[in-house]
């Protein structure tokens, strides 16, 4: 059986927002109990991670990170057609991902006891972001 389904994710700028609940209901409802999850954000400048979902400071800690790596408004960048965020977002999505893949066992999300799914809105402003779930088993 493959099921596949859309999610609009809306964000408030730059921050990770955990997807979590909607995935695994998305799972629960479909009826598969044994089978693979995969998720495809598609934007270039927002991403999908699989993160610590009990310390928040884990994320802000590689928001942190990511910041010192690639700075908005970098005057090596070209291309700043949105703004002093828009290369630095893109870059940012590079360097993470734009898919995810997980199995399912028993008819839930395989994770981890502290995996979390989040998508991690690179740009500052607010965006509405759309990612496609496909679910694959029996």
């Amino acid at each position: 059986m493959v099921i596949q389904q859309q999610l609009q994710i809306d964000t408030r700028g730059r921050n990770t927002y955990n997807i979590t609940p909607q995935v695994t209901q998305a799972i629960e409802a479909s009826g598969i109990t044994t089978g693979l999850c995969q998720l495809f954000i598609h934007h270039t400048s927002a991403s999908l991670i699989l993160c610590e979902n009990a310390d928040p400071t884990v994320r802000s800690d590689l928001e942190g990170f990511m910041s010192r790596l690639v700075q908005d408004g970098d005057c090596r960048f070209d291309h700043s057609l949105e703004g002093p965020d828009d290369m630095a977002a893109h870059i940012r999505t590079i360097l993470t991902q734009m898919d995810l893949s997980f199995p399912i066992t028993r008819g839930r999300a395989a994770l981890g006891t502290w995996q979390g799914i989040y998508l991690w809105e690179h740009r500052t402003h607010p965006h509405r972001r759309q990612v496609t779930l496909t679910l694959y088993g029996e």
